[in-house]
């Protein structure tokens, strides 16, 4: 995994407010509940939920990645539209769990993560699933597709499908070892370092890169 960091941008990072960023977090969170209730029901009225939602903070919350220049031109997140076939429910497996890794970042010095396992994706390969070891803790699973960088495509860097220290989950179903998790592409979104430097972010390695492409979710 690696990180961006530009300190020439710090100053969108020193405008805001810890209240202005716990807000941010809950307004999350609360639209990740929301989401997960429609979506039982209707996936594609849940995602259309969610990019309305996501277009409006962005576009008018203090604790956007955007920056106030950008704020003026902006016109929605480039989401595509949804496709049922890149919803998944899949157990997690226990290959590689317990391999470690630390990152360094510009603004919350070293982050760890623990591998608690694996997503078997039916035609698509595996992605590592990664436990936060700080405060808060948290499963993670970034990933990079073969549209990233792409004209057209995703961020290069990669995207987010699972995060949920900021509330990004879709559920489970079942229970003890019949337990499957929800991973639905069509939500992956782009980390806040690609709208804005200022931000590190953790990105994929190379166990949550694939060699296919899927091009749902947040484009950019």
């Amino acid at each position: 995994m690696a990180h961006q960091h530009d300190s020439t941008t710090e100053d969108t990072l020193n405008s805001m407010t810890p209240l202005d960023i716990a807000d941010w977090r809950l307004r999350t969170f609360n639209l990740y509940e929301t989401v997960r209730h429609v979506a039982a029901e209707n996936p594609a009225e849940a995602h259309s939920l969610w990019r309305h939602e996501r277009d409006r903070m962005f576009a008018t919350h203090p604790a956007s990645a955007l920056s106030a220049e950008d704020k003026m031109s902006f016109a929605g997140l480039k989401t595509a539209d949804y496709d049922p076939i890149y919803r998944f429910h899949v157990p997690l497996t226990l290959e590689g769990a317990g391999r470690t890794m630390s990152m360094e970042t510009g603004t919350d010095g070293t982050v760890d993560f623990l591998r608690l396992g694996t997503f078997d994706l039916p035609e698509l390969g595996q992605l590592a699933v990664w436990k936060i070891q700080g405060y808060g803790g948290g499963i993670f699973v970034p990933f990079r597709d073969a549209t990233a960088g792409q004209t057209g495509g995703s961020y290069g860097a990669g995207r987010y499908l699972i995060d949920t220290i900021k509330g990004a989950f879709h559920g489970t179903r079942g229970s003890n070892a019949e337990i499957t998790y929800v991973l639905d592409f069509n939500f992956a979104y782009n980390p806040s370092c690609a709208y804005n430097e200022a931000w590190a972010c953790p990105l994929p390695g190379p166990s949550n890169r694939m060699a296919v492409e899927i091009p749902v979710g947040e484009l950019y």
